[in-house]
């Protein structure tokens, strides 16, 4: 840092002591910008901006040049280009970038060394340059982050000023003749332009930059202005002023900069103090308007955005203090007061609702009529704003003064009746963010039912094979063991001794038998052929008569469902009684109902056992469930000690 100084410091001197050795006070202005370059170049590298520096230091160079031969002007404006062309980042990224660099370098070569050119020729250049760099900057600030618009906007910003330095000149030059030199004085208002870039790289400067910009473009455009109104003027006299007329003339034109420059503060200021002596302080009803607009962009949280514009409104327009009513469904709720209030509700009817739902704004007699509750108890001038969307009421604004107060004016009505549309319609949006908030919630709460639903039943299912093996094991296939056995013994002894081969004989008849009955009780566990072949009222009759408890089925259908939905009735029934049959107890009673009507199908299984706590948590009621819900059905299990227990299915169907 210690050495870019010292190196800053001495490429500034050499400059300013070369500058002062000119005959023309142009190559001396010339110095000095280049000064300014090299000031600029030795700040962007100390800020970390290196590929910027070696710009401003080549502009710098080129600079010097033109100072020393006036002849290099072009080339001196190229490096100028190509400067604005590399902003912000000192790079010139684009295939457009490079190819007008390119051309402008060519340009500035051919001119310095081939063309003797004339000074009209340099403006030209030069005002062909500016415009062109102007433009590139203006397209590059939109999408650039905000650290690389600074940069373009600081040097923007001088750009503009000194645009305008040179037009003041020009106009004071041409009205009265000074400076004598206005080539040299141009030359030296281009030093603006790299200070404004170096502002723009430098860390304590860069976040104003739109700022600058802002305030360049009043500035230029005031100065601009007076330069040109006074031409105009002084042009239609059909004379210059005369020798004595200039002095007042150069008074009265800084004079009118200084007015044009504090007109806005003064009136403002002024504006401030009439409201405070008219009653009306404060920031005026359309700045609230607007600032309210401006921070429902923002991450501001909804209730805090709420008590600034009650702080705001009762600052502007309610000295006596300012409310807002937020609810929905015709119940109001005081959220938010100013000075602070206890809460309070009221309840509208729909006819109210409505009224008050499509009304712009309401005084005291809209009060009278519609929120009597609502009226100052001292007396007092009051507005109400209802907030609506839609003609569906959402929300209040409420403000008030005291009795001996100005009215409300028209325009605080209309800034009322603008906040309250967009207080509606943010109350909408948030409830439109709530509701899908809860929708998302619901169908995270859903998702993880259905992967738990999945994970049990693809458990269910392998422990409903596990017991189809054992079940084939220990019954069906011991029975076929032992056939084979006994008919192999009957083979033996059938020609030695009849007798016994026939006794055999009966007793392979039983055993084949008891292996039907086997595989037929399997076979109903499966899927009952019943229920395949006709329907539930068959099916459950005969589950009812394997019941272990008395069981009465009532099935009332008006036709055959799918199998899906009757497979799930069927078998939720089955495990409802099965339960009931291992704990209502030995002298309880089981009912069944199943009927449907044109949008659902229903069942009912019920007990008056034992009953029992925790009714729907045990694995059985689980099973239930997910069957159900794999079809879009419910289940709801009633049970309490020594009361029994009902199990309610519902099943919506096409």
């Amino acid at each position: 840092m210690n050495r870019v100084l010292t190196a800053t410091i001495g490429g500034v001197a050499a400059l300013v002591t070369l500058g002062a050795g000119f005959n023309d006070a142009a190559d001396t202005a010339s110095a000095v910008v280049a000064a300014g370059w090299v000031i600029a170049a030795a700040g962007c590298l100390a800020s970390g901006r290196p590929a910027v520096a070696r710009w401003a230091g080549l502009v710098a160079v080129l600079q010097g040049a033109a100072a020393i031969w006036p002849q290099a002007v072009p080339l001196a404006i190229a490096g100028w280009l190509g400067f604005a062309l590399a902003l912000p980042d000192g790079d010139l990224k684009t295939l457009p970038r490079r190819i007008v660099t390119g051309l402008g370098t060519l340009g500035g070569l051919a001119l310095t060394l081939l063309v003797e050119v004339s000074p009209g020729a340099y403006a030209t250049a030069a005002v062909v340059a500016a415009g062109a760099g102007t433009a590139a900057i203006v397209a590059r600030c939109g999408p650039a982050s905000p650290r690389q618009r600074a940069a373009l906007q600081w040097t923007g910003a001088a750009l503009l000023l000194a645009a305008a330095a040179g037009a003041v000149i020009i106009g004071l030059h041409l009205l009265l003749g000074v400076p004598r030199t206005p080539m040299a004085w141009l030359v030296g208002a281009l030093v603006i332009v790299p200070v404004g870039a170096l502002f723009g790289h430098l860390p304590p400067t860069a976040h104003v930059g739109e700022k600058a910009l802002l305030e360049a473009v009043v500035v230029a455009g005031f100065a601009v202005m007076i330069a040109s109104v006074y031409l105009v003027v002084v042009l239609g006299l059909g004379r210059l002023p005369a020798e004595s007329e200039r002095d007042l003339l150069v008074s009265s034109m800084a004079a009118a900069l200084v007015v044009a420059i504090l007109a806005i503060p003064v009136r403002n200021r002024l504006l401030h103090t009439a409201r405070a002596i008219t009653g009306r302080g404060g920031v005026p009803p359309e700045e609230i308007l607007a600032t309210f607009g401006a921070r429902m962009s923002r991450a501001v949280p909804f209730d805090e955005l709420l008590l600034q514009l009650a702080e705001s409104l009762k600052a502007a327009m309610a000295p006596a203090g300012a409310e807002i009513w937020v609810g929905s469904d015709g119940v109001l709720q005081r959220t938010v007061s100013v000075p602070d209030l206890p809460p309070e509700r009221i309840t509208l009817n729909e006819r109210e609702r409505v009224i008050v739902g499509r009304t712009r704004i309401g005084g005291p007699s809209w009060l009278a009529i519609w929120l009597p509750g609502m009226l100052p108890e001292g007396g007092g001038l009051v507005r109400v704003a209802p907030a609506a969307h839609l003609g569906e009421l959402l929300g209040m604004i409420v403000v008030r003064r005291p009795p001996d107060a100005p009215p409300f004016s028209e325009n605080d009505d209309q800034v009322l009746v603008q906040l309250a549309r967009q207080v509606g319609l943010a109350l909408h949006n948030m409830r439109l963010d709530s509701a899908l908030q809860a929708s998302l919630d619901e169908l995270r709460r859903r998702n993880e039912e259905l992967q738990a639903s999945r994970l049990r039943i693809v458990t269910s299912a392998d422990a409903a094979r596990r017991a189809i093996e054992r079940d084939l094991h220990d019954g069906a296939q011991q029975h076929l063991v032992a056939l084979s056995v006994k008919l192999s013994l009957a083979g033996e002894i059938i020609a030695e001794d009849p007798d016994v081969a026939r006794t055999m004989m009966g007793e392979l008849r039983e055993d084949v038998q008891g292996t039907i009955g086997a595989l037929r009780e399997l076979a109903h566990g499966v899927y009952p052929p019943l229920l395949r072949n006709h329907g539930l009222d068959q099916a459950m009759r005969s589950a009812a008569r394997r019941s272990a408890l008395p069981c009465a089925v009532s099935v009332d259908l008006p036709r055959r469902f799918s199998e899906e939905t009757e497979a799930a009735v069927y078998f939720c029934c089955l495990e409802a009684i099965q339960n009931a049959g291992k704990h209502a107890g030995a002298d309880a009673a089981i009912e069944v109902e199943i009927t449907a009507d044109d949008k659902v199908l229903r069942f009912t299984v019920t007990d008056d056992g034992a009953g029992f706590e925790s009714a729907g948590e045990g694995h059985g009621f689980v099973n239930m469930r997910d069957r159900l819900g794999a079809i879009g059905g419910t289940l709801t299990v009633d049970s309490a000690i020594g009361a029994g227990t009902t199990i309610r299915g519902e099943i919506p169907h096409a």
